[in-house]
């Protein structure tokens, strides 16, 4: 078992992308979750065991160096599965008449909202992982038709940068397998 204690550099920095191009690299797969953990016990892609250990508050980013062996050229580099996400633009509304956008910004609120859907509002952008097939938020939207707003769909990979450590924990970690809470009409939680 290899014990890692310390993120060593990312493959993105110029040091580790020279030292990684003629090196054999095995990758640990994290989902978007487990890349939020400090303590963490997984098995890489070739079957090496890997007992991380971090500082708390210390989390492993796409691309992280978890373990080099100068002597034989081998590293582990993370690889972090990261999910879509819907990126809808509310840029359009400051130019609306207040109530109107108040309006609509409370009905984008309530329809994400009704559907369950985790969403970190940053500057005028509204981010929201994709916790369901593509076409059946783009559905979801479609029929509400929301004036003066426009979506799309990128790689979550792509938004990462723009968020803070805090808002990316926020955005991905603890998305998947969600469990849908609901009170009964007695006021009982069910799941």
């Amino acid at each position: 078992m290899i014990l890692v204690e310390a993120v060593l550099g990312n493959r993105n920095e110029p040091k580790w992308q020279a030292l990684l191009a003629s090196a054999k690299i095995d990758f640990l797969e994290l989902d978007q979750w487990e890349s939020q953990k400090s303590r963490l016990r997984k098995r890489t892609v070739s079957d090496q065991e890997l007992a991380i250990s971090l500082e708390r508050g210390m989390h492993i980013h796409d691309g992280d160096v978890l373990h080099w062996q100068a002597d034989s050229y081998c590293a582990v580099v993370a690889r972090i599965d990261v999910r879509e996400v819907m990126v809808v633009d509310l840029t359009e509304l400051s130019r609306l008449d207040p109530v109107l956008a108040m309006r609509t910004c409370i009905e984008i609120g309530h329809a994400m909202g009704n559907q369950h859907w985790p969403a970190l509002v940053k500057n005028n952008k509204v981010y929201v992982p994709l916790v369901l097939a593509r076409k059946v938020m783009d559905s979801v939207m479609r029929t509400h038709a929301f004036e003066n707003i426009a979506y799309e769909f990128v790689p979550g990979r792509e938004v990462i940068p723009y968020l803070a450590p805090h808002e990316t924990r926020r955005l991905f970690g603890g998305a998947e397998g969600i469990a849908h809470a609901h009170a009964d009409s007695h006021g009982q939680i069910r799941k």
